[in-house]
């Protein structure tokens, strides 16, 4: 008979960021993402979290902790994948907070997507934050030093002063960068097929998400219009997204995220559905934790071959792992056997609330 659980502590974590992540519906001064800690009867212990991140989805910060703090009060006793299974069903009502705690209790079970087998480097991208030519020049080279060969490009908010900011860094990366354009759900229709059709294709990977995540009409147009691939980002969350964005001419890539997917197995799989349909996946989540990204890196060994989105731990300004999530020259480096531990002193510092459950009750 499995173990089953004795004890969850949720906690909500605030992270100061290095500089300001300006989207373009929202900036970010700190990430606050939703921290679980499980332990069973036999005493293993494992953890996961996931940020909410408002006016992304209408998903909220408020709504999330309720639902986490009503299931996780529902499995404590009970075993692990009963709780997961028992979750699962009301995926709909709360994804982000469905994922942190089924991850949590996937951890629980020593999930095979979580062994690291043989070493693995996962290239990340990097965002070029410059609006001025000297400048963008200057970041370019930076970047390029540090050994990113992949850039991300806000845009959305003026097509032409965004298609003049994209010249310019195209100009500056020089054939020696891939770019990435990414729109964030901000452009209407008509912004976003002129901007899409008036792109030099030169060194753009693709154009990510230019208008409203339910729009799968004007993201249709735009994909059409465009003379790079388009991504769709925010409306993918299952595998029926995924078959309707393949059939969608000029949508070439989808980018899945595991908060939005529920689970390391179902982010796999979906995944491995956007290739099997004729597209590029692309993984990660740009406003997540260290946690978060250890465990998208893990998922992304043997599932995507181009450069990671998981890149939100380096812009935080402390790490939560006793021994950081290894990155070197632009790249996530994990060695055969990585597995992470908790800094617990360094976790009660950056927790900003916390309740912990038992059979006795919450606190």
């Amino acid at each position: 008979m499995m173990a089953a659980i004795r004890k969850i502590t949720l906690r909500r974590l605030n992270l100061p960021l290095i500089r300001p992540y300006r989207l373009s519906y929202r900036t970010f001064e700190t990430f606050e993402p939703f921290m679980i800690e499980v332990e069973d009867d036999a005493g293993h212990l494992a953890f996961s979290d996931a940020h909410v991140s408002p006016g992304s989805s209408e998903e909220t910060r408020e709504g999330a902790w309720a639902f986490l703090d009503e299931h996780i009060s529902a499995s404590i006793g009970a075993e692990p994948q009963e709780a997961i299974l028992s979750v699962l069903r009301q995926f709909e009502e709360s994804k982000v907070a469905t994922t942190a705690l089924v991850t949590a209790l996937e951890h629980l079970l020593d999930d095979p997507l979580l062994h690291v087998s043989e070493a693995k480097v996962l290239p990340l991208l990097t965002p070029i934050n410059q609006t001025t030519p000297d400048l963008i020049a200057t970041e370019v080279d930076d970047w390029l030093a540090q050994g990113f060969r992949t850039f991300k490009i806000k845009v959305g908010k003026d097509v032409d002063a965004d298609l003049e900011r994209v010249r310019c860094i195209q100009a500056a990366s020089n054939g020696q960068a891939t770019l990435r354009l990414d729109a964030n759900r901000a452009f209407s229709r008509e912004d976003g097929i002129r901007f899409a059709a008036a792109l030099d294709p030169e060194g753009i990977e693709l154009f990510e998400q230019p208008c409203d995540s339910d729009d799968w009409k004007a993201n249709g147009d735009v994909a059409r219009a465009s003379t790079v691939p388009l991504m769709l980002d925010e409306p993918i969350c299952t595998l029926g997204d995924i078959e309707r964005a393949a059939a969608m001419p000029g949508v070439g890539f989808c980018k899945l995220k595991l908060k939005r997917f529920g689970g390391l197995g179902r982010l796999k799989e979906g995944l491995d559905a956007v290739r099997s349909n004729g597209m590029e996946p692309v993984l990660g989540d740009g406003l997540g934790s260290e946690i978060h990204g250890w465990m998208e890196a893990c998922v992304a060994r043997t599932t995507i071959r181009n450069a990671g989105e998981f890149n939100g731990f380096l812009k935080a300004r402390e790490r939560v792992f006793k021994m950081p999530l290894p990155f070197v020259e632009g790249a996530v480096r994990l060695d055969a056997g990585f597995r992470p531990e908790l800094d617990h002193a360094q976790v009660d510092r950056l927790t900003a609330e916390r309740v912990d459950y038992t059979t006795q009750g919450r606190n």
